[in-house]
């Protein structure tokens, strides 16, 4: 029987190699925006945070958690637990909406939109991934 790690994944397409870089490159554009309002504590994220229910001193903490989880995604050897850890945050803040009963399709899916993105930027990207999880027609 042959184990997972010793097949030998097939070579990524370069469109599909190239989709999935412009996918992590949005998901990091957007995380890099959110991680520097929170780092440089600004009141419109002082604000927000107080509407969701936390104290508004806990945005730079939530930015530094967040700026981990980023660049663990960034690197290749450490994508796959970045995505978890990233989709960990996108859960939390699902749930922060839901409970404050935000709108539906702009605010509380929000994570789930880019929770898919950073899935699927990974997913494009990385041989090994679609061969543990093949998209079966």
């Amino acid at each position: 029987m042959v184990a997972i790690t010793d097949a030998v994944p097939a070579a990524t397409p370069k469109p599909m190699l190239w989709a999935g870089r412009i996918l992590t490159g949005l998901v990091t554009a957007f995380m890099t925006f959110d991680i520097v309002i929170k780092l440089i504590d600004m009141q419109v994220v002082r604000e927000s945070l107080v509407q969701l229910g936390y104290p508004p001193e806990l945005g730079p903490t939530i930015g530094a958690i967040e700026l981990i989880c980023l660049l663990l995604y960034l690197f290749p050897r450490t994508a796959v637990l970045g995505a978890v850890l990233l989709t960990a945050v996108m859960g939390g803040a699902i749930s922060s909406h839901l409970r404050i009963g935000d709108p539906l399709i702009s605010h509380t899916l929000f994570g789930v939109y880019l929770g898919a993105a950073i899935w699927g930027g990974l997913y494009l990207r990385d041989a090994r991934l679609r061969a543990i999880f093949p998209i079966r027609l």
